[in-house]
């Protein structure tokens, strides 16, 4: 993304959320303490943004964009791959508190950590931001939080995205005609993440609506890799022999993804699978293949305006002490095998 796109797109962003800005701008939950700020950086300001699942399409996505905007503000980035290892974001957080790290920006493997990763960086005054996932400073559940403790967070509303996908998916279901009895819904997701949750839950709700129709629903726990839904998914289809029809709904594209080829490796053909993925970045691929596919569509998601507003928003803080918003929501759009090219996304 080009500088002038991602300032575009920045702003544009910023323009459209209608924000609730936290009542604390010290960067942490704003039931922290103001005894206790985080001071505006006057000189060169370094950030750390640590990613789970970096080598994912969306989140190398996401450090792009971050590293284009903090060029484009003279900001020193370090970006840091966690994998899916909950251990190395402490370890991490740490690290970049012991290099004097101004700001943090965070993407956590697992919500259990959240409260020692605030509490890390509450002590050692640096600002701290989420991004795509939330964290509580009091719990391992951001579910189960205060909004007060709920750590600002930049990425989108997992409800909202996931009425997109359910949608969809029951606006597919009512043009194929299936009978509701030999048709299943799996839901697949990583049941500790909680906008993935939420994701899901608003997902089954708004396919009802679209779809006219209540379909029985079957949930399996994943790690969200594409393998992992894979295999999960593949079991599910063995203990359901009746099943003619699927429904693929998840988290991400990983999870839909993993879903359809396991369908596929069973002998469903493309006719009888609807999958609507979330993320886009994996369903593209099916498409360019040229061969029928289960994937009907996915919502487009783009990691680099989320990585881009999450520096221009920690800078913000840093060096005019402007209060972080308590969330901002980046847009999304539906594309699907004859849109996708025209909209923008990245298929790596």
């Amino acid at each position: 993304m080009s500088r002038t796109r991602g300032n575009r797109a920045a702003a544009g962003l910023l323009a459209i959320l209608g924000l609730t800005t936290a009542a604390c701008s010290t960067g942490l939950p704003s039931g922290s303490s103001a005894a206790d700020p985080v001071a505006k950086v006057d000189g060169k300001i370094s950030m750390t943004y640590l990613q789970k699942q970096g080598d994912q399409e969306y989140f190398i996505g996401e450090a792009e964009g971050a590293k284009a905007k903090a060029a484009e503000l003279g900001v020193d980035l370090k970006v840091v791959d966690l994998g899916t290892d909950a251990n190395k974001t402490v370890s991490e957080v740490r690290s970049a508190v012991a290099r004097k790290t101004n700001g943090l920006i965070v993407v956590v493997p697992d919500p259990a950590v959240g409260p020692q990763v605030v509490q890390t960086a509450r002590d050692a005054k640096v600002a701290l931001l989420t991004s795509d996932d939330q964290i509580c400073a009091t719990g391992p559940d951001p579910s189960a939080c205060g909004k007060a403790d709920l750590v600002p967070r930049i990425g989108f509303s997992g409800t909202q995205m996931g009425g997109e996908v359910g949608k969809r998916a029951g606006e597919e279901y009512h043009k194929a005609g299936w009978n509701q009895a030999d048709t299943r819904i799996i839901s697949a997701w990583k049941q500790d993440v909680t906008v993935c949750t939420d994701r899901v839950n608003a997902a089954k709700d708004s396919f009802i609506a679209a779809a006219g129709a209540s379909i029985q629903k079957i949930d399996v726990a994943t790690d969200n890799t594409p393998t992992g839904a894979q295999d999960r998914v593949a079991a599910t289809v063995t203990a359901n022999p009746t099943v003619k029809h699927w429904i693929v709904l998840g988290c991400n594209d990983e999870n839909v993804q993993g879903g359809v080829t396991a369908l596929e490796n069973a002998g469903f053909k493309a006719e009888d699978v609807i999958g609507v993925g979330l993320g886009a970045y994996l369903a593209c691929k099916a498409w360019g293949g040229g061969r029928p596919t289960g994937m009907r569509a996915a919502l487009f998601i783009n990691g680099k305006d989320v990585g881009a507003l999450a520096v221009q928003t920690m800078y913000d803080r840093l060096r005019n002490g402007k209060a972080m918003p308590a969330e901002a929501v980046a847009p999304t759009r539906m594309v699907d095998a004859a849109t996708w090219r025209s909209s923008g996304v990245s298929c790596g």
